[in-house]
């Protein structure tokens, strides 16, 4: 049975929860029994979307309105006052096999398939999502639920087709600010004739993500019809995967992975490669950045999560090859959306100044694509991107995949800004990732495009006292204040070792 209330919008960002609102006293909640947290089924039109209830005592609702999140009003296509049908969800059977999976037995595909599939229609509740991370964290995942849950990934969404064979792509699995080797990997790769339908992630945690990037020079939430003319036009793209529902049950994990600070070798490798298969990927090559205070902290857990990587691709279909990295510091200059942007136009124009380790680290990675698509001989790649880029054609390619996804423009620049200078003078022996990542973010980034941090301190370096260790970039006088602060109040965002 279900009731019928006025739709109201709310305007409350729940990020991707869908939330409603009702009076403690309307007659659904009196009739159902419906509390604070329970979990409801909101039908509107021709949609039907789980959502958590929130329940109020006062007069912010009338007893016949429902208030809808954000998430909730946009996921059910709601208009003012529509009638919102109220009802108790049906049970939530695949839960029952991650309790089995929390008492030690393994996901088959069909539970696998039930799970994800029940994710990505939104019926699991964040308790129920907690409960599943935790049952796949660390290496509870042997290698069959791996490439179990990366197929059920891969078919919860979309799945993309190109007319060529061999089609390309490359993967970072992050930890290390300013990496954006990805804006100059595309065009290398597109400009020497090959399929490669990048798409990339916002940022979650850090101070940018790809998308964030590129979305300072170009649109990147253009959808999966756009996506596909941009590739058959260009030979790639670069955009948003929340605008093409490849793997959507992805981004659901990631929202509650996150704040766990739960890793999960085996969810990892399903995220990366789902979604490569539902991008039509054949060839894929990832970069696993190594450090102190990267995501992957030690060459053996990077060999270990290679072998998992190589060993899934491979039973999926997917030729997938990585590639160990220095993950010991920042690359380029720039960290912050707008920051990044800089040093990817910088690398691909040729400027004097443009940050040498972004365009080695770069070319690397794209001379292994090449490779690894069959575009260049092994041992070729190298020289083939190289020219590809000091050529100009990458620059090309580029401008035309900005134009075919929107328009190329201009990255926007922050109101104020402060010079961080040395206090000692001596050589930079290490460098905190985290902490600058976490400088950038008070200073506003991602959400404020234009802030973020410049770093003049790579190491190795000789600092002189009064040298400027790096440039804070903010929107805001108060915002650039609270960042500030926290950096005066490290003793190790770079650690100077005496002259």
């Amino acid at each position: 049975m279900g009731y019928a209330l006025r739709a109201r919008r709310l305007g409350i960002d729940t990020y991707q929860q869908p939330v409603a609102y009702m009076r403690r006293d309307c007659k659904v909640c009196r009739a159902e029994g419906f509390e604070a947290q329970s979990r409801i089924e909101l039908q509107c039109g021709g949609q039907t979307v789980a959502a958590t209830l929130n329940v109020v005592d006062g007069d912010l609702l009338d007893e016949q309105d429902i208030g809808l999140s954000e998430a909730a009003w946009e996921a059910l296509g709601a208009s003012p006052a529509a009638p919102v049908t109220v009802r108790h969800p049906p049970p939530l059977a695949s839960f029952a096999a991650v309790r089995g999976k929390i008492h030690g037995r393994p996901l088959d595909d069909v539970a696998a398939r039930e799970i994800i599939a029940d994710i990505a229609g939104g019926r699991y509740p964040d308790i129920h999502l907690s409960s599943f991370i935790t049952a796949c964290s660390g290496n509870r995942l042997d290698l069959a639920e791996t490439i179990a849950m990366t197929r059920a990934m891969a078919a919860a969404g979309q799945r993309m087709h190109w007319p060529s064979q061999v089609v390309v792509d490359k993967h970072c699995v992050g930890g290390l600010p300013g990496n954006r080797t990805t804006l100059l990997v595309v065009p290398i790769v597109a400009a020497c004739g090959m399929t490669m339908p990048k798409t990339s992630s916002r940022a979650i945690t850090s101070p940018a993500g790809t998308a964030d990037t590129m979305e300072t020079l170009a649109p990147v939430a253009i959808g999966i019809d756009a996506m596909r003319r941009v590739v058959q036009q260009e030979g790639g793209c670069i955009v948003w995967g929340g605008s093409v529902t490849l793997s959507p049950a992805d981004d659901v994990l990631i929202r509650v992975e996150r704040p766990l600070e739960l890793d999960s070798d085996g969810l990892l490798v399903a995220s990366v490669l789902s979604k490569k298969l539902a991008a039509g990927a054949s060839h894929v090559l990832i970069d696993i950045p190594v450090g102190r205070t990267a995501k992957v902290r030690s060459e053996q857990a990077a060999q270990q999560l290679a072998a998992r990587l190589e060993g899934a691709g491979k039973a999926l279909g997917l030729a997938v090859h990585c590639v160990l990295s220095d993950g010991s510091q920042p690359v380029g200059v720039g960290i912050g959306p707008a920051m990044e942007a800089l040093d990817v136009l910088a690398v691909l124009q040729g400027a004097a100044d443009a940050p040498q380790d972004l365009r080695q680290r770069a070319l690397t990675l794209a001379a292994g694509v090449l490779e690894l698509g069959g575009r260049a001989a092994p041992g070729a790649g190298m020289a083939l991107a190289t020219q590809t880029l000091d050529s100009g054609a990458a620059w090309t390619k580029f401008q035309a995949i900005c134009a075919a996804q929107g328009g190329l423009r201009q990255p926007p620049a922050a109101a104020c800004s402060h010079v961080l200078e040395a206090r000692h003078a001596g050589r930079v022996v290490a460098v905190d990732n985290r902490k600058l990542a976490t400088l950038a973010k008070l200073a506003g980034a991602p959400r404020a495009a234009a802030a973020g941090v410049r770093f003049f301190a790579p190491l190795g370096s000789r600092l002189e006292v009064g040298q400027p260790i790096l440039t804070i970039h903010a929107d805001t006088p108060g915002e650039l204040a609270y960042a500030l602060e926290f950096a005066e109040a490290q003793s190790n965002l770079v650690t100077v070792e005496d002259a």
